[in-house]
């Protein structure tokens, strides 16, 4: 992801400067990738006194961990029907409470290291753009029969008096879900990994690896780690390094901008703390960032990358849309990058062979999805439990290569003109 210098150098607390592998070394385990599923990983196999070296090609944090928009609630980046359809309504069941203990997880991690500079601001309100409080009611509902979890229901009056747009009609609050400043987040837990004795390698990019046998090897440009056991988890960054991997995901790129600091502006139409999510299929994304002075915009999705003006004007034309009393709020930065979907739209989580082990594509469906991945796996390593195979149904199943990106953006297309015309009748 392209990184957002100023911001992101000015509000991060660790700017440790880690060394690039220059040496044969050996471990128990080591992790390719040094986002949020491999630190969680690495965390927690180090937790038990496993000996850990992560690789990462760039910084720690650089890719889509550490610049999202830090939303952290349960759920997937598809919906529980389609779960249920491919793991059985008990399977669902189970894959969603693990979304739930990812929240937990993280906010555990939160609390557990003091990591008050991830800034954690309860509240997530998901909102409709169109008039349906039957759904919203309904789906409050089963949350709180199937999983005890409870849902605040806002009715349009009280949505317009925190949102005030015109494009939004109910919404629902969910108290326990949080956002954060999630590159701080993940440096937290960087420096825990170190703490207990772990290994990080930065600027140390993969090149390479031999997966047979007992004794694994990843090699670097000037280095090599010998494991036991290996973990990929480089998501959209994957390249050439596991052609399995790299077959059975799309590189989707999504985009953000952040506004110039104008927190009276900004409070004229958003009068919540909450961050912001819409109904629509990838659609706007939003939250107060920096004290309330800034606004953090995401949204939309594309097969590849845009340039910063161009994206910056399709996300202006978004919040404008939705608020226009917001037409003078300059926008300061704008990046994009790049996540991983897989054509069931579900992570994949898992051991490819003997030893071997992923934790990949998370659709940029929040922090918890990576968080509790990467607990599976380790909890997998460590012979702890055998839960990473509630994602057997999702497997790596090939995504279609350049014709399945094709496909991908056609479909987004598709879903735009549904919403469109949704937004439209009501």
């Amino acid at each position: 992801m392209s990184y957002p210098d100023t911001y992101y150098k000015n509000t991060m607390v660790d700017r440790k400067v880690r060394p690039v592998l220059s040496e044969t070394i050996e471990c128990d385990t080591v992790v390719v990738g040094g986002g949020l599923a491999g630190l969680t990983t690495a965390l927690q196999l180090a937790r038990a006194g496993q000996s850990v070296v992560v690789l990462e090609a760039e910084s720690i944090g650089f890719g889509a961990s550490g610049r999202n928009g830090g939303f952290v609630s349960p759920g997937f980046a598809t919906g529980g029907e389609n779960i249920a359809r491919m793991a059985g309504a008990e399977g669902a069941r189970q894959i969603h409470r693990l979304s739930i203990e990812g929240v937990d997880f993280v906010r555990d991690t939160i609390a557990a290291l003091k990591i008050e500079s991830a800034h954690a601001q309860p509240g997530i309100t998901s909102v409709l753009r169109y008039d349906d409080d039957g759904s919203m009611k309904a789906h409050a509902d089963a949350m709180r029969q199937n999983y005890g979890y409870e849902l605040e229901y806002f009715d349009t009056e009280h949505i317009r008096a925190v949102l005030k747009s015109k494009r939004y009609f109910q919404g629902l609050r969910d108290p326990k879900a949080f956002h954060m400043h999630p590159l701080n987040y993940l440096r937290a837990v960087a420096e825990e990994i170190e703490r207990l004795g772990g290994r990080i390698y930065e600027g140390s990019a993969a090149t390479a690896s031999t997966l047979d046998g007992a004794e694994k090897t990843v090699s670097t440009a000037r280095g090599r780690v010998k494991a036991r056991q290996v973990v990929f988890t480089t998501g959209g960054y994957t390249g050439a390094l596991n052609g399995r991997l790299q077959r059975a995901f799309l590189p989707i790129a999504t985009y953000v901008m952040l506004s110039e600091e104008a927190p009276d502006l900004i409070r004229s139409a958003i009068a919540t703390r909450d961050a912001i999510g819409d109904n629509r299929r990838a659609g706007d994304y939003y939250r107060l960032v920096d004290g309330g002075k800034r606004l953090l915009w995401g949204g939309r999705i594309t097969t590849r990358a845009a340039s910063p003006a161009a994206l910056a004007a399709e996300l202006r034309r978004e919040m404008t849309g939705t608020y226009p009393q917001l037409k003078e709020l300059k926008t300061e930065l704008a990046w994009s990058g790049l996540m991983s979907y897989a054509r069931h739209l579900m992570p994949q989580i898992g051991e490819m062979r003997p030893g071997v082990w992923h934790c990949t594509a998370f659709g940029g469906h929040g922090l918890n999805t990576t968080a509790i991945g990467g607990k599976l796996v380790a909890e997998g390593i460590l012979g702890q439990s055998d839960r990473y195979k509630l994602f057997r149904p999702f497997g790596l199943v090939w995504a279609g290569g350049y014709a399945g990106l094709a496909v991908a953006q056609l479909t987004y297309w598709k879903l735009q003109a549904q919403d469109w015309w949704r937004e439209r009748a009501a």
